[in-house]
């Protein structure tokens, strides 16, 4: 699994590989009828971030928003915007676990700890810059057309939660603010020091860096 940043700049990726595939006529089929039919790309960009809303609702179970769609692929045929980023989001799970047990990553010292959440905010950090306009997702997420889903959240709990991810996304992470983002979340808040002083340890460890740096660029 990956954290919030991450899903976004894996989704850039992903929407301008559909561009470039159909500039070059080959778009695949399943692709083709999400373009043709007016894939907006902001609305799969809040469905690519929109599974992890369960940690900071204790009823909303992973099931609810982790198992939704089989098989997970990049087939999108008769989805919405928003559930083709919601898939999308499922899909880059798999992929980045797949790569990284490949890769035996979490033979590594500390990377397993926390169901690996150091590892995935530490890549939030290192790879925030590969995009390049944050302001427009931070000011979209502040307010966010509301989606309805077949999951029982309440709007009060789909705004917050777009409105904590703008807040994160602000700026470049640092400990500060992934201190302030973890605080919001169920089963990390009551960790604190233990994840920041693995994220801290984890940022001096040159293989680890390399191997989350490399992620984005095996994930489609």
């Amino acid at each position: 699994m990956a954290s919030q940043i991450a899903h976004i700049v894996y989704a850039k990726k992903y929407l301008e590989s559909l561009e470039l595939a159909k500039m070059k006529g080959k778009l695949r089929v399943e692709t083709f009828l999400a373009v043709e039919n007016k894939l907006n790309k902001d609305e799969f960009i809040l469905g690519a971030v929109f599974p992890d809303i369960r940690r900071i609702d204790q009823k909303i179970t992973r099931q609810d928003t982790h198992l939704q769609f089989t098989p997970l692929n990049l087939d999108f045929s008769g989805l919405t915007s928003f559930q083709a980023g919601w898939k999308f989001h499922l899909y880059c799970d798999m992929r980045r676990e797949a790569i990284l047990n490949k890769e035996q990553f979490y033979s590594l010292k500390n990377t397993d700890k926390f169901y690996g959440a150091p590892a995935k905010l530490l890549e939030d950090e290192i790879i925030y810059e590969e995009y390049n306009n944050w302001e427009k997702i931070v000011n979209y997420f502040r307010n966010p057309p509301y989606i309805k889903t077949n999951i029982a959240i309440t709007k009060e709990t789909f705004y917050l939660w777009y409105a904590i991810l703008a807040k994160y996304m602000e700026k470049k992470p640092t400990l500060k603010t992934l201190s302030i983002f973890l605080s919001k979340m169920e089963g990390f808040s009551e960790n604190l020091d233990a994840i920041e002083s693995l994220i801290a340890k984890m940022r001096t460890d040159k293989k680890i860096l390399s191997y989350l740096q490399k992620i984005q660029e095996k994930i489609l």
